[in-house]
């Protein structure tokens, strides 16, 4: 009896320690969904977030060894003090000084979207990566080229079985892990998320914006994500340089001609210049515009009904606007380029 139950102990001594190293290896990570907003659409039990699958996400967001000539970053377009979108120049620049057809869109509140790109071409997060990395005029390379050149880096070879638990490097595991980060990007606490829960209160002037907000913008930028992610003709004249004709290039649909997601507005202060094409470098340019759109053809109801918007409306609105910047997302020290020295990845 001695004998056996020396054995049993040691041997619920080894299982303990086995359980202690697994859970050691990889820290569980609650997503949090804010107050009265809504499920997200993404399925997390697919890919469960951990500590390791973020960090391992964040140095792949921010290394150039995701492009061809290891120049080019995902942080490249999507800068966090801006809203994780680029401000410098309208139409995102790519490898070899390329330049896009398009202005990027921001990166935030990832879990709640269904659609990616601005022609909604991506229907998952866990694939959108692949766009740019394959994009002549991005990154220029190819998923199995990244996979190979992360293999031979003895950094991500730990990162990797810090965040999986073995070594072998595959593509899904590199978009898996991108995916955690990105999903992690929660803006959900500026001053107009204050106001709704009570803490703070709007001034007089960000009150009528709110109201005017409501009144003019709401069908399309719905509380609290302030999107619908939908697809709409906002009155825009096609650029006959770039000839973009939006949704439509992926449905194949008439109906779709000149079709754009709709954006967020979380963090707009900062996310500019505005539209697909990034035309516009203030909001009251994008403000200007919609203002003008009154009894126009091609566009959804709502945004054929005139505004009548006064100069003082547009200053009002655009008070409104600002209280959409939440700075905690912006400077949040948990997601800018990762300074964790050699010495602290080896860490067990």
């Amino acid at each position: 009896m001695r004998f056996n139950l020396r054995n049993t102990l040691f041997i619920g001594l080894l299982v303990f320690i086995s359980l202690s190293f697994v859970k050691k290896l990889t820290e569980p990570l609650y997503f949090e969904v804010p107050k009265s907003w809504p499920k997200p659409h993404y399925n997390f039990k697919d890919n469960p977030l951990t500590e390791e699958g973020f960090l391992l996400g964040r140095n792949l967001f921010y290394d150039p060894i995701l492009s061809r000539d290891n120049t080019i970053s995902c942080a490249s377009c999507h800068l966090q003090t801006t809203g994780f979108t680029h401000v410098d120049h309208a139409l995102s620049h790519g490898i070899d000084g390329k330049i896009g057809t398009r202005n990027s869109m921001t990166l935030m509140n990832l879990a709640w979207s269904k659609s990616f790109m601005w022609d909604g071409g991506v229907n998952h997060l866990d694939v959108q990566p692949i766009a740019p990395i394959t994009s002549e005029v991005e990154m220029d390379e190819t998923l199995e080229n990244v996979v190979e050149k992360l293999q031979k880096s003895e950094k991500y070879q730990i990162l990797f079985k810090k965040a999986f638990g073995t070594t072998k490097i595959t593509g899904q595991r590199l978009l898996k892990a991108l995916s955690q980060f990105e999903l992690l990007l929660v803006s959900s606490n500026s001053k107009y998320d204050k106001v709704i829960r009570n803490e703070e209160k709007f001034t007089e002037q960000e009150q009528k914006g709110y109201h005017l907000f409501k009144n003019n913008c709401s069908s399309c930028h719905n509380e609290p994500l302030f999107t619908s992610e939908k697809f709409e003709n906002n009155g825009l004249t096609i650029d006959t340089t770039l000839n973009d004709i939006g949704r439509m290039k992926i449905t194949k649909k008439p109906e779709d001609y000149l079709r754009f997601k709709v954006p967020t507005l979380r963090n707009v202060q900062f996310t500019f210049p505005y539209m697909h094409d990034g035309r516009f470098k203030t909001l009251t340019e994008v403000i200007k515009h919609y203002n003008s759109l009154g009894n126009s053809k091609n566009v959804s109801k709502q945004l054929s009904k005139p505004m009548n918007l006064s100069d003082n409306d547009r200053v009002d609105l655009v008070a409104f606007l600002k209280t959409l910047t939440d700075t905690e997302f912006l400077f949040n020290k948990r997601f800018p380029f990762p300074k964790e020295n050699y010495e602290t990845l080896t860490q067990e």
